[in-house]
């Protein structure tokens, strides 16, 4: 792994590990593995990362937050989703960093969503074993702490190109989505555009392709008065 790129992360989330190979292994993608037979992958890792992350989110809206278990229950599922995480991977150049097989390389594995989201669980899982539950939670509270608040004000309410759907979806039509990149890979932006039936209808911008389509739905939401 490039120990430039590493030593970047490691700033990123406030962790400088004592043991390097616990974050060599959380950025490990079982296709690097199946490569390369001695180095173990991220999936034990992510495993325990994603039991770390349920745990904090769910203490913070215990803790923060007056509302009844189902309610909780959906503001958590809102905050741990494979968007949300793959989109702090992105913030964080999670992508850069990956270890990937030669195969998932060529397909754009540094962009897929959920092998984003699984890196990002497993980074959390190594971070836990590392140093324990403190900067684990730190960890979480500072990158994921204001999408806690939201969606504790609003558990359960979907995501804008899911209510952008549903709005058009009431007339029979269907949102069509145009995504383009630009900037090298370390600080790649994407412009969407949604239209329907030939009519653009909202243009969004962000560091992932989820980011991007979820502005531009919010936009043409907001011009539907929707």
């Amino acid at each position: 792994m490039d120990e430039q790129r590493a030593a970047a992360l490691q700033r990123a989330i406030g962790h400088t590990f004592a043991d390097p190979g616990l974050l060599q292994q959380a950025l490990t993608h079982r296709s690097h593995t199946s490569e390369d037979e001695g180095d173990p992958s991220n999936e034990r890792l992510e495993f325990l990362g994603d039991a770390v992350l349920d745990l904090v989110v769910a203490e913070e809206l215990y803790r923060r937050f007056d509302l009844p278990e189902g309610a909780m229950a959906k503001a958590r599922a809102g905050v741990v989703d494979e968007p949300s995480l793959a989109e702090l991977a992105a913030e964080l150049g999670l992508g850069e960093c990956l270890l990937l097989g030669r195969g998932e390389e060529a397909s754009g594995g540094r962009q897929k969503p959920s092998i984003l989201s699984d890196a990002m669980e497993a980074l959390l899982g190594a971070v836990y074993l590392d140093g324990g539950m403190e900067p684990a939670r730190r960890l979480v509270l500072e990158r994921l702490g204001g999408r806690i608040g939201s969606r504790a004000a609003s558990p359960g309410v979907r995501d804008y190109k899911t209510r952008l759907q549903e709005v058009l979806a009431a007339d029979g039509r269907v949102p069509d989505y145009d995504v383009a990149g630009e900037g090298p890979d370390h600080l790649r932006h994407f412009t969407a555009v949604v239209s329907c039936g030939g009519e653009v209808l909202g243009t969004g911008r962000g560091t992932s392709k989820k980011r991007a389509q979820q502005e531009a739905a919010r936009a043409a939401l907001a011009g539907l008065d929707a």
